[in-house]
């Protein structure tokens, strides 16, 4: 079976030039010619990965990879951009992009990086629940248990440890909270995340003799059950 492309680029000369070289080699290829499209076919079409232009019309990449990361799909997506500079690629891998590619690109090199994205190894998309140690977080009815008993949150809060259960085991900084939960792209000078955090803790039955959100020195923190 053919591996299944979306290319979402609104110039025709680009997105005509990349699905001709994915079709021969091929990839059976659907393009979009701006975000509100490429958007409607990336929650509805089951692709392996996508091609995702950063300055569309009608709706931009970040906006379209942060709708489909919402929608809980884990789809690689590639980002294009005639941005080179280093805070553009930094705010498309932070909306969720997993590469970055800055144009002109030699399809050679677009090619290989969507290969290398598709030999990762992926979330699975049916997944309904998310956990750590004690704790666990039904996405489908929305419910978070530790040891059985139930945990009411927020939906912030909600957020906030759905955010970490997915990146359990790694170090999230309180800028990375600030832009992933908040889509603050900017420092509020608050103490916002440490107010959450501390109150998220809490709310999970936390202590300081057995942690599972565990603060990281000068860094910011980390959900882990060990």
């Amino acid at each position: 079976m053919s591996r299944r492309l979306l290319i979402i680029e609104d110039d025709a000369e680009t997105r005509d030039f990349v699905c001709k070289g994915f079709s021969e080699e091929g990839f059976s290829v659907d393009t979009a010619p701006d975000g509100r499209d490429g958007l409607y076919l990336a929650t509805d079409g089951g692709y392996d990965a996508i091609v995702l232009d950063r300055m569309l019309p009608g709706l931009d990449g970040l906006s379209v990879v942060r709708s489909i990361r919402a929608a809980g799909l884990r789809t690689p997506v590639l980002m294009l951009t005639a941005m080179s500079a280093v805070d553009e690629r930094v705010k498309g891998l932070r909306a969720g992009a997993d590469d970055y590619l800055v144009k002109p690109f030699s399809f050679q090199e677009l090619h290989a990086r969507i290969d290398a994205l598709l030999r990762r190894p992926q979330e699975t998309e049916d997944d309904t629940s998310l956990s750590c140690g004690p704790l666990e977080m039904d996405l489908l009815t929305r419910q978070v248990t530790r040891s059985g008993e139930q945990v009411t949150l927020t939906p912030r809060e909600f957020q906030i440890l759905e955010f970490f259960l997915r990146r359990k085991n790694r170090v999230i900084s309180r800028t990375m909270l600030l832009e992933g939960v908040w889509d603050y792209h900017f420092d509020p000078n608050t103490n916002i995340v440490d107010v959450h955090i501390s109150k998220l803790r809490r709310q999970i039955g936390d202590t300081p003799d057995n942690p599972l959100i565990r603060t990281v020195r000068g860094a910011g923190y980390m959900m882990s059950d060990g």
